[in-house]
C-alpha cells in the first residue's frame, strides 16, 4: 500500500496511490500529474521506491529521469532481497534519501505483504465480537448479536483489507454465513472464503456452497476423490486435503496452502474451537477484538476453546491499541512482529 506526493517550493505538483494490479505505481501517478514540475521536487513516499522490473518497470529509473531532487520515505522495502537497493540507486545518482518519516504508521499499512514476503505465509488477524466476559454467543449451535452497527461496520472494513475469510465447519453449521465482503468498496481481487472440516461435513445446501464461484475453498483431512468430496466440487467448491496434525487438520498446513496462491492477508471469523487451535498453534499474529460492554454470565460460549492450564504458555498481547465503535469498543494488538522490532502506533 503505497501514496507518494511530490513537493517543489513548498507546493504539491503531483500526487498518486497505488491501486491495484498491473497498474501503474504511486511514484508513477504523481510524475504523470507532476509532468516538467516534478524537476527539483521533493517525493514524499510511504515505501521505498521499486528498483527492479516486474508488472511495472522500476521507479528509480523513472524518478531519476525526471529530475526528482529528494526521496523521503516511511519505510524500506519489506522483501529482503531488495530492502535498500532503491535507495542506493538514488544516491548513487546524487539524489538525496531520507528514511524512516513515520516509520510506524507505514509499516502497519504493509505489514501482511511484509509477513508473506519473507515467510511465503500469510499474515493472520483474529477477528471476535464478544462481551467483556468473554462471550460470543448465548449457547452452542446459536447464533447470537453481540455488538452494534458501529463495530459490524468496521469488522466489514476489515474483512475488505483481506485477502481470504478463514472459518471452522462449527460455524458454518451454527450461523449458515455467506463471508463476503460487504463494504461497498472495490477489490484487488475476490475474496476467499476458506473452511477448515476435518470429517467433510459441509453441507451441499449451505449459503457457502450455493454461492460458489471458485471462490470457496475447504480444507479436510478426507480423501478429495470421495462421494462428498466429489459433489462438492460439482457446486464450484475446491476441496483440499490437508495432513492432520493431532487428530486435526494441521493449520500451519492450511496458510502455507493460501500462502502459495498469494494470499497475503487472512481473517480469521471462526468459534472457540478454532480459535483456540489458532492459538495454540502459534500461527496468529494480530488480534482484532470487538468488545460490547456487557456480561453475559455462565452459560455462554467463551470466544477461545483452551483449558485455563494453556494460560501459563500464552504469550502477552504486545503494541494494543483501544478504539471506540459506539457503543462498543476495540481492541487490537499484535502477537508477532513481522518486521523485527517495530512500534505501532497507540491510541489513548
Amino acid at each position: 500500500m503505497v501514496g507518494a506526493v511530490l513537493v517543489k517550493h513548498g507546493r504539491k505538483v503531483g500526487e498518486g496511490l497505488h491501486a491495484y494490479d498491473r497498474r501503474d505505481h504511486a511514484e508513477i501517478v504523481a510524475l504523470n500529474q507532476a509532468q516538467e514540475r516534478a524537476r527539483g521536487a521533493t517525493l514524499y513516499v510511504t515505501l521505498e521506491p521499486c528498483c527492479t522490473t516486474g508488472r511495472t518497470a522500476p521507479c528509480t529509473k523513472a524518478l531519476i529521469a525526471a529530475g526528482v531532487k529528494r526521496i523521503v520515505a516511511a519505510m524500506k522495502d519489506p522483501n529482503p532481497a531488495v530492502s535498500g537497493r532503491g535507495f542506493a540507486e538514488f544516491r548513487r545518482a546524487g539524489i538525496g534519501v531520507v528514511v524512516g518519516i513515520e516509520e510506524c504508521v507505514a509499516k502497519e499499512l504493509n505489514e501482511a505483504f511484509a509477513k508473506w514476503i519473507r515467510t511465503g505465509l500469510p499474515f493472520l488477524t483474529l477477528k471476535a465480537a464478544l462481551t467483556l466476559d468473554g462471550q460470543i454467543a448465548e449457547s452452542a449451535g446459536r447464533a447470537t448479536a453481540i455488538t452494534g452497527e458501529s463495530a459490524r461496520a468496521a469488522a466489514h472494513r476489515l474483512r475488505h483489507s483481506a485477502d481470504a475469510l478463514l472459518t471452522g465447519i462449527g460455524t458454518v453449521l451454527a450461523d449458515d454465513p455467506l463471508l463476503t465482503d460487504r463494504s461497498g468498496e472495490p477489490r484487488r481481487k475476490k475474496l476467499l472464503r476458506a473452511i477448515v472440516d476435518s470429517r467433510l461435513r459441509l453441507p451441499l445446501k449451505s449459503k457457502l456452497v450455493r454461492s460458489a464461484k471458485s471462490d470457496v475453498i475447504v480444507f479436510t483431512m478426507q480423501r478429495t476423490d470421495s462421494r462428498k468430496a466429489s459433489a462438492l466440487k460439482r457446486a464450484g467448491v475446491e476441496v483440499v486435503r490437508v495432513p492432520a496434525r493431532a487428530g486435526h487438520v494441521d493449520l500451519r498446513k492450511v496458510l502455507r496452502e493460501l500462502g502459495t496462491r498469494k494470499i497475503l492477508h487472512v481473517l480469521l471469523e471462526a468459534g472457540a474451537e478454532l480459535n483456540g487451535a489458532a492459538l495454540k498453534s502459534d500461527i496468529v499474529d494480530k488480534v482484532a477484538l470487538f468488545y460490547a460492554p456487557k456480561f453475559m454470565g455462565t452459560g455462554g460460549v467463551p470466544a477461545v476453546g483452551i483449558s485455563s492450564r494453556w494460560f501459563a504458555k500464552s504469550p502477552a498481547l504486545k503494541s494494543f491499541r483501544i478504539d471506540r465503535c459506539e457503543p462498543d469498543f476495540l481492541v487490537e494488538g499484535y502477537f508477532h512482529d513481522v518486521y523485527g522490532n517495530h512500534g505501532i502506533r497507540r491510541k489513548d
